[in-house]
Protein backbone atom coordinates (compact mmCIF):
# COMPACT_ATOMS: atom_id res chain seq x y z
CA UNK A 1 0.00 0.00 0.00
CA UNK A 2 1.61 3.28 -1.14
CA UNK A 3 0.69 5.96 0.61
CA UNK A 4 0.92 9.83 -1.01
CA UNK A 5 2.21 12.51 1.85
CA UNK A 6 -0.65 14.99 1.93
CA UNK A 7 0.53 18.47 0.18
CA UNK A 8 1.95 21.24 2.47
CA UNK A 9 -1.15 23.94 3.23
CA UNK A 10 -0.80 26.65 0.43
CA UNK A 11 0.24 29.87 2.14
CA UNK A 12 -1.86 32.42 1.77
CA UNK A 13 0.05 35.51 -0.18
CA UNK A 14 -1.73 37.49 1.61
CA UNK A 15 -0.49 36.65 4.89
CA UNK A 16 2.64 37.57 3.93
CA UNK A 17 2.36 40.73 2.19
CA UNK A 18 0.33 41.78 5.73
CA UNK A 19 3.25 40.74 7.79
CA UNK A 20 5.70 42.37 5.45
CA UNK A 21 3.26 45.35 5.78
CA UNK A 22 2.85 45.43 9.64
CA UNK A 23 6.94 45.60 9.26
CA UNK A 24 7.00 48.41 7.36
CA UNK A 25 4.65 49.92 9.58
CA UNK A 26 6.06 49.60 12.53
CA UNK A 27 9.83 50.34 11.04
CA UNK A 28 8.18 53.37 9.88
CA UNK A 29 6.44 54.71 13.02
CA UNK A 30 10.30 53.86 15.08
CA UNK A 31 12.13 55.95 12.14
CA UNK A 32 9.53 58.85 12.45
CA UNK A 33 9.94 59.33 16.28
CA UNK A 34 13.63 59.24 15.93
CA UNK A 35 13.66 62.01 13.14
CA UNK A 36 11.11 63.84 15.19
CA UNK A 37 13.38 64.01 18.28
CA UNK A 38 16.39 64.26 16.36
CA UNK A 39 14.83 67.98 14.81
CA UNK A 40 13.66 68.64 18.03
CA UNK A 41 16.81 68.20 20.04
CA UNK A 42 18.35 71.02 17.33
CA UNK A 43 16.19 73.46 18.85
CA UNK A 44 17.28 76.31 20.69
CA UNK A 45 15.17 75.74 23.81
CA UNK A 46 16.72 78.64 26.13
CA UNK A 47 14.04 81.70 25.09
CA UNK A 48 11.41 79.05 26.36
CA UNK A 49 12.91 78.32 28.97
CA UNK A 50 13.70 81.48 30.09
CA UNK A 51 9.81 82.54 29.54
CA UNK A 52 8.56 78.94 30.99
CA UNK A 53 10.52 79.88 34.77
CA UNK A 54 9.36 83.33 34.72
CA UNK A 55 5.62 82.26 34.11
CA UNK A 56 6.30 79.50 37.03
CA UNK A 57 7.73 82.61 39.45
CA UNK A 58 5.05 84.50 38.43
CA UNK A 59 2.37 81.97 39.50
CA UNK A 60 3.41 81.14 42.12
CA UNK A 61 3.78 85.23 43.46
CA UNK A 62 -0.02 84.86 42.32
CA UNK A 63 -1.17 81.61 44.12
CA UNK A 64 0.64 82.76 47.38
CA UNK A 65 -1.15 85.83 47.34
CA UNK A 66 -4.27 83.53 46.61
CA UNK A 67 -3.78 81.88 49.41
CA UNK A 68 -3.21 84.72 51.74
CA UNK A 69 0.68 84.01 52.27
CA UNK A 70 2.14 87.47 51.80
CA UNK A 71 4.81 87.68 54.32
CA UNK A 72 8.42 88.88 52.70
CA UNK A 73 9.82 84.81 52.82
CA UNK A 74 6.89 83.77 50.52
CA UNK A 75 6.96 86.85 47.97
CA UNK A 76 10.76 87.99 48.23
CA UNK A 77 11.96 85.19 46.47
CA UNK A 78 9.87 84.62 43.82
CA UNK A 79 10.16 88.87 43.19
CA UNK A 80 14.51 88.04 43.41
CA UNK A 81 13.96 85.31 41.33
CA UNK A 82 12.16 87.03 38.37
CA UNK A 83 14.72 89.78 38.73
CA UNK A 84 17.73 87.64 38.05
CA UNK A 85 15.67 85.69 34.96
CA UNK A 86 15.04 89.04 33.84
CA UNK A 87 18.51 89.90 32.75
CA UNK A 88 18.37 86.54 30.58
CA UNK A 89 15.94 87.83 28.48
CA UNK A 90 18.06 89.90 25.72
CA UNK A 91 20.52 86.96 25.59
CA UNK A 92 17.86 84.82 25.35
CA UNK A 93 16.13 86.48 21.94
CA UNK A 94 19.47 87.17 20.21
CA UNK A 95 17.37 87.89 17.00
CA UNK A 96 15.15 90.77 18.96
CA UNK A 97 18.07 92.17 20.85
CA UNK A 98 18.43 95.08 18.47
CA UNK A 99 15.20 96.09 18.48
CA UNK A 100 14.97 99.17 20.42
CA UNK A 101 11.54 98.71 21.48
CA UNK A 102 12.32 94.71 22.87
CA UNK A 103 14.97 96.67 25.02
CA UNK A 104 12.43 98.74 26.53
CA UNK A 105 10.15 96.55 27.30
CA UNK A 106 13.08 94.33 28.98
CA UNK A 107 13.90 97.29 30.43
CA UNK A 108 10.38 97.83 31.85
CA UNK A 109 10.36 94.47 33.26
CA UNK A 110 13.30 95.35 35.37
CA UNK A 111 12.84 98.60 36.26
CA UNK A 112 9.38 97.10 37.57
CA UNK A 113 10.89 93.95 39.55
CA UNK A 114 13.82 96.64 40.89
CA UNK A 115 10.86 98.78 41.94
CA UNK A 116 8.96 95.88 43.96
CA UNK A 117 12.27 94.62 45.51
CA UNK A 118 13.36 98.36 46.72
CA UNK A 119 9.96 98.58 48.48
CA UNK A 120 8.78 94.94 48.68
CA UNK A 121 4.94 94.84 49.45
CA UNK A 122 4.04 93.96 53.25
CA UNK A 123 0.39 92.69 52.65
CA UNK A 124 -1.47 90.95 50.16
CA UNK A 125 -3.14 93.90 48.44
CA UNK A 126 0.66 95.13 47.91
CA UNK A 127 1.64 91.76 46.20
CA UNK A 128 -1.11 91.72 44.30
CA UNK A 129 -0.17 95.11 43.01
CA UNK A 130 3.13 94.35 42.22
CA UNK A 131 2.33 91.36 40.89
CA UNK A 132 -0.14 93.23 38.42
CA UNK A 133 2.77 95.52 37.55
CA UNK A 134 4.58 92.77 36.78
CA UNK A 135 1.88 90.57 34.76
CA UNK A 136 1.43 94.33 32.90
CA UNK A 137 5.07 94.43 31.88
CA UNK A 138 4.88 90.98 30.46
CA UNK A 139 1.76 91.77 28.31
CA UNK A 140 3.11 94.45 26.78
CA UNK A 141 5.78 92.48 25.50
CA UNK A 142 4.20 89.59 24.06
CA UNK A 143 1.48 91.77 22.38
CA UNK A 144 4.03 93.61 20.67
CA UNK A 145 6.48 90.61 19.90
CA UNK A 146 4.41 87.52 20.46
CA UNK A 147 1.32 88.19 18.18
Amino acid sequence: MSTTPNPAPKSSAFGRYFFLFLIGLVVGAIATVMALRAIEARKDHYPDAVMTVMQAHVGQLKASTEANRCSATDILPHLQALRTMSNDIEPAFGDLREDERFAKHASQLRATLDGALASPPLNCAGAGAAAGKIGEACKACHQDFRG
